[in-house]
């Protein structure tokens, strides 16, 4: 299994499958893709209307992770279920705290 995460020299990408209109705002863990690539599974109960539920993806990721929510944002996928979040601070810890959130 690969790791839903690249590491930057500022942070890290994480990559996540982002169900929105969901009963509650959750993380559910890593999974694997067809093709061998992981991703963390997200739900959100925004819309994705206008943005909606990428910015309720970086409020619940920014405080899943503790850090602020300016620190995080969708850098690519932004109309895709599959999306790339950039994350800016020290790359060990968000690992860290990563690897305990999706578990």
């Amino acid at each position: 299994m690969s790791i839903p995460f690249r590491p930057r020299d500022n942070g890290i990408d994480l990559f996540v499958r982002l169900t929105p209109k969901a009963a509650l705002d959750r993380v559910d863990g890593v999974e694997t893709a067809a093709d061998g690539r992981s991703h963390l599974k997200a739900r959100v109960r925004a819309v994705p209307e206008n943005g909606a539920a990428n910015q309720a993806l970086e409020r619940m990721m920014a405080k899943a992770l503790g850090v602020p929510v300016s620190a995080v944002s969708v850098v690519a996928g932004g109309t895709s279920r599959l999306k790339t979040l950039r994350m800016v601070g020290d790359a060990a810890e968000l690992v860290e705290r990563l690897q305990t959130l999706s578990k």
